[in-house]
């Protein structure tokens, strides 16, 4: 957590005349959207209207969220973003480490003059005026709640914080059973449903979302799931005239890799999917107890992120892809 210095300084920076945005990564997920809303409503009790912005738009399952229709899109509207970043006094950096997470906003944030305050829970954070950076809690939703107890401010935590904040820690701890969910996650979700947060309307909005694409595309994974290293590590594929083929949305895949962490046996799941504009194949690794995707992802795949949940880019075909990712496991010692 900030020091207590730094929580006076960073309040005495949250005043009503000041302008604040918050951005958060690439591609943004239930936990970058959910802490994004989550920290602009719990401003919102204080007085401060904040604006999220994101890089590029985000799944149709994180848009039931309150206000999620007002976060500006970068990637739709360069002049606001831009604006709003240019003319911003504190920017708050959520659930990324580093400016070039943060696709086209990345550059306009690092000239910006405004004061950047990160809460993030990835590896290795870049400089930033403050930092709270902690990688063993399980998702940046749990920390911006951290941020309010730091405060004294629970009291303040409304309905709509908490829907924002529980959908985050639900999405980002795979339904509250990764490694890395604590007893005081657990705690924190008790709190968040005792403020409002309904596990069944939330579960519902975020997960019971399936469209004919999706299950077609799910369909054809898993008709030709591979298993490798004697069955400890699962493949998963989808090419982009596949994704054409099948109409496919943005979040349409999300999850995909974790069916092939499911199998009995399994250690590490890996899902390809060649990206549908640019000629790179995007990577996302799973795994369980000790295998360390993050540090595999660095080391071979242009990627990073946690110990058990980790991306990473490659720029060959995905048919040689997946033959360097079969040497490359091999090698690891699981």
């Amino acid at each position: 957590m900030f020091t207590a210095k730094e929580i006076s300084e960073i309040n005495n920076l949250l005043i009503p005349k000041n302008n604040v945005v918050i951005v958060t990564h690439q591609n943004p997920d239930g936990d970058a959207i959910g802490s994004s809303l989550g920290l602009k409503h719990y401003l919102k009790t204080k007085g401060i209207e904040a604006i999220v912005i994101t890089p590029n738009d985000f799944p149709k399952f994180l848009k039931w969220m309150p206000e999620a229709k007002k976060i500006v899109i970068g990637e739709y509207k360069r002049k606001v973003a831009g604006e709003a970043i240019y003319n911003a006094d504190v920017i708050f950096c959520l659930d990324f480490n580093s400016p070039s997470r943060i696709g086209i906003l990345g550059d306009w944030v690092t000239k910006s003059r405004a004061k950047k305050i990160l809460i993030d829970h990835h590896q290795m954070p870049e400089q930033f005026d403050y930092v709270y950076s902690d990688t063993t809690v399980p998702a940046t939703c749990q920390m911006v709640y951290h941020f309010i107890q730091a405060n004294q401010d629970e009291k303040l935590v409304n309905v709509d914080i908490a829907q924002c904040l529980y959908t985050g820690i639900m999405t980002d701890t795979g339904g509250f059973r990764f490694r890395s969910t604590s007893a005081t996650t657990h705690r924190i979700v008790a709190d968040l449903i005792e403020k409002g947060a309904d596990p069944a309307i939330i579960t519902s909005n975020t997960w019971d979302t399936n469209t004919i694409s999706r299950l077609h595309l799910l369909s054809l994974v898993l008709g030709r799931i591979e298993l490798v290293k004697d069955g400890k590590v699962a493949i998963l594929w989808l090419k982009r005239s596949e994704l054409k083929e099948f109409g496919f949305d943005k979040g349409d895949t999300e999850g995909f890799v974790n069916y092939g962490l499911s199998l009995a046996g399994t250690k590490m799941a890996v899902f390809f999917m060649e990206d549908l504009y640019e000629d790179f194949i995007k990577i996302s690794f799973r795994s369980k107890d000790n295998v360390d995707t993050n540090q595999f992802a660095r080391k071979y795949f242009n990627g990073g992120g946690h110990i058990n949940a980790s991306g990473g880019k490659y720029f060959k075909t995905i048919e040689d892809t997946i033959e360097d990712f079969k040497e490359k496991v091999e090698e690891e010692d699981f």
